[in-house]
């Protein structure tokens, strides 16, 4: 068994490990796109809305609803997006081992 000195320099690396890693989440751009690309979104890791683009065909006012589930639709996959680049980076931090419940970001 380690030491309680190893653990504890064990989990300053991890700490720091996770602070990178949010670094990079902030950085990191993930786009969502809905309507065949019409409707994109981009957001960081974070889930922090940097950019919306709609084709301007879907700027009537008659597709109102439409574009707005467009949107919806878009902003959920590039957090779906965000979400699995977070997972991804929770992996090479922790090296695959798993979280302890309640434990997040």
């Amino acid at each position: 068994m380690k030491n309680l000195a190893d653990i504890m320099k064990q989990a300053g690396q991890m700490q720091a490990r996770m602070a990178d890693m949010q670094k990079k989440l902030e950085v990191m751009v993930v786009e969502g796109r809905s309507g065949g690309g019409m409707v994109k979104v981009k957001m960081t890791g974070k889930s922090v809305v940097t950019g919306i683009e709609i084709d301007p065909s879907l700027l009537k006012p008659e597709e109102k609803e439409i574009v707005e589930d467009l949107i919806i639709a878009a902003l959920n996959e590039a957090k779906g997006k965000a979400e699995a680049a977070m997972a991804e980076e929770m992996k090479l931090v922790t090296g695959g081992m798993p979280l302890p419940p309640g434990f997040s970001l």
